[in-house]
């Protein structure tokens, strides 16, 4: 699972937990799937009736969208616009009583490693405009699918678009981004790679990178070619906070979190966002390890009122909250939060 997405948590001792999961099919590189926030142990009742969940001091948001399986349910997908493959939980395999598939065991590419798990076919998932038949699915159990019965991998949407409205608690998946979202928001070009990521060419400061839109990543992560870029270890006076990230696989990666300089997407300035830098596995299934390159997640992506995504035409709308192109994320603020738990 790769730049799928990155959950993590900031738990004593100062680790943090990062579940980003790929899988790779028989052998095809297909971008996998990340998990989704979790950064509460138990969702509360108000918050797993929340599909757009946002950002705020206290807790990281998250999309959801409920989805039929089969043509039982609804049950609630995570949406990971950095994960072109979907998985469902250990619990809803034995729901619909899915037996494991013939195929070979499926490699899941995480944040920090690689795992081997089984996968089940599901004959029809649908939610929205979207109905896939006959797709595999890899079996994943994680903490960060707390409240989830999966996820659904948005990167592989390749003729849809989804519309989040944080405000009004909607998350939407059409054939296209509706006029009265794309006439008011901020639209930005994004590049689509062969594994089905959208990136978007930014400014960290004075350094030109390219960054990850991930629905799926709870927290910002940059790699390590970034942060030599941006020469964060030789500014006098400054030390990093060491901490150490659990993926979903049995790997552990050491992490150094750093105030970045503000972002700059077009015209599109993002302040104040705390990045976690480490030699991270998922870049380099991305191709990314040697480019300066980061995963921007939802501690900045839930702070502002829309997002939509057009992956047909590559285009991402984000409308801000205060109606302008700055965006404060809270993830400095919820840093703090973290570290005080």
């Amino acid at each position: 699972m790769s730049g799928r997405f990155a959950n993590m948590r900031l738990s004593a001792g100062n680790n943090l937990r990062v579940s980003s999961l790929w899988a790779l099919l028989a052998g095809l590189a297909q971008p996998a799937i990340a998990t989704a926030d979790a950064s509460s142990a138990v969702l509360s009742r108000q918050e797993s009736s929340l599909f757009a969940l946002p950002t705020t001091r206290d807790h990281i948001g998250r999309v959801v969208v409920a989805a039929t399986v089969n043509g039982k349910g609804p049950f609630r997908f995570i949406v990971d616009t950095g994960a072109t493959h979907s998985t469902i939980t250990p619990d809803l395999a034995r729901a619909l009583e899915l037996k494991p598939s013939e195929l070979p065991s499926i490699i899941l590419n995480g944040i920090t490693g690689t795992a081997q798990v089984s996968a089940v076919t599901l004959d029809k998932l649908q939610t929205g405009d979207l109905i896939v038949d006959g797709l595999i699915v890899p079996v994943v159990g994680s903490e960060v699918m707390v409240g989830a019965d999966g996820i659904l991998g948005a990167a592989g949407l390749t003729e849809k678009s989804i519309s989040i409205d944080f405000m009004r608690n909607r998350v939407e998946i059409s054939g296209a981004v509706k006029s009265a979202v794309s006439e008011v928001a901020m639209k930005l070009h994004a590049t689509r790679v062969t594994h089905g990521l959208m990136i978007l060419r930014m400014q960290v400061g004075k350094v030109q990178a390219l960054a990850v839109i991930d629905t799926g990543s709870e927290r910002t992560l940059g790699n390590i070619a970034l942060r030599d870029a941006l020469n964060e270890r030789r500014r006098p006076g400054t030390v990093a906070q060491v901490t150490s990230v659990y993926g979903a696989t049995a790997q552990v990666e050491p992490g150094e979190i750093w105030r970045v300089p503000s972002l700059l997407i077009d015209t599109l300035r993002i302040e104040d966002v705390n990045v976690v830098y480490g030699n991270f596995h998922i870049f380099e299934v991305w191709g990314l390890q040697d480019k300066p390159a980061m995963i921007i997640g939802m501690d900045v992506l839930g702070t502002v009122s829309a997002l939509a995504i057009d992956f047909k035409n590559r285009d991402i709308y984000v409308t801000s909250s205060h109606g302008r192109s700055t965006l404060s994320p809270m993830s400095g603020a919820l840093a703090d939060t973290m570290q005080k738990r």
